[in-house]
């Protein structure tokens, strides 16, 4: 079947446009790129290339993360946010080298049974890695394919199967030509097919666009609100976290109270950041998940016990088809919230990619 034009345009465009980005360099290797897409997701590109660096300097392959602990992953995830992501990296990296020899594997369904992997997450790294042909589907895909070939305005919240068929249909028949399509399409969705101001005088399809001849309608309903950061119990974990990365040592109950004001909300911000299993109890003081392992106390004793009200009301707050593929993912959008998961722990598609 011959290759569709869109595909074409938009291809070429990639190659002439795209952002050099060290994940995107031929020869990387699977372990880098799946790095890169966990960090991707929620975060904009500017915050990840310093950790990415610095995650791949320390641990270039899986069997480097598996052999250090869950804290220190914890530890050099830093400001990134959704520090979850930095467990399920480790936790990847342990089964990938227990079941796979310390290779990431390539096939799709061994990606996906890894922790942490969703359906964009394998997709991606069986195309950007392998060169495979999969329909890569984030946030910026979705609506780009939305409106240059139905006419939408947008393509709703979540990944759909007929998102993923839409897309398919548009991808080149040889593996690694679609692969760069896929990242070709995500690039222009995330510097130019944008949410809010989209450049259309700049896409190499406007010719083509379903909803450019429409008029480009605007999308129903009210705008989006962006979600708010400061004084959320979000802003209280990166704090609590932060003086625990921080820490050389197991840090007591009264030096965390001193980071915010509201006990409730303190408490409650504590007890979450041990129920996900970030953080764990040495004794009457607390420690990044494994640091004090012999130490650590059961998780439904730790959540207790972080839950319970201070009485201290403190003062203060490898592939050789990559280097025919090189892509990756962009990530223009200024920071805001991008697959559906296969699993609790993996990002949907809609958080993947808002900040490519």
């Amino acid at each position: 079947m011959p290759e569709s034009p869109l595909a074409t345009a938009v291809t070429r465009w990639y190659d002439e446009n795209a952002r050099d980005l060290p994940w995107r360099a031929p020869g990387v290797g699977a372990w880098p790129i799946l790095v890169s897409e966990v960090m991707l997701q929620q975060t904009p590109v500017a915050r990840v290339l310093p950790a990415w660096h610095a995650w791949v300097d320390r641990w270039p392959t899986p069997a480097a993360l598996a052999g250090d602990s869950p804290a220190e992953a914890i530890r050099m995830w830093g400001r990134l946010g959704y520090p979850r992501r930095a467990l399920r990296l480790h936790e990847c990296a342990v089964t990938i080298v227990e079941r796979h020899g310390g290779v990431v594997p390539s096939e799709l369904s061994a990606l996906l049974a890894l922790p942490g992997v969703g359906e964009y997450t394998a997709r991606a790294v069986a195309a950007f890695a392998y060169g495979q042909r999969h329909p890569v589907v984030d946030t910026n895909v979705r609506r780009f394919v939305a409106r240059a070939v139905a006419g939408n305005p947008d393509a709703g919240p979540a990944t759909r199967p007929a998102d993923l068929a839409a897309t398919e249909a548009l991808l080149p028949d040889e593996p690694a030509r679609a692969a760069r399509t896929s990242a070709a399409f995500m690039e222009l969705g995330a510097l130019i097919c944008t949410a809010r101001a989209p450049r259309c005088g700049a896409c190499p399809v406007t010719s083509m666009c379903a909803w450019y001849a429409a008029g480009r309608p605007a999308a129903p309903g009210p705008t989006r609100r962006v979600q708010r950061y400061a004084g959320t119990d979000r802003q209280v974990r990166g704090l609590l976290l932060a003086v625990l990365r921080e820490a050389t040592g197991p840090v007591s109950r009264d030096r965390l109270d001193l980071v915010w004001h509201d006990a409730k909300q303190r408490s409650r911000a504590l007890a979450s950041l041990v129920a996900d299993g970030l953080v764990e109890l040495a004794g009457d003081a607390y420690v990044l998940a494994g640091e004090h392992s012999s130490t650590q106390q059961p998780t439904q004793q730790a959540t207790q016990q972080a839950t319970e009200q201070p009485v201290q009301q403190p003062t203060g707050q490898q592939a050789t088809t990559q280097q025919a593929i090189s892509p990756q993912r962009s990530a223009a959008q200024p920071p805001a919230s991008r697959q559906p998961a296969t699993r609790p722990a993996a990002r949907t598609a809609g958080a993947q990619a808002a900040h490519r």
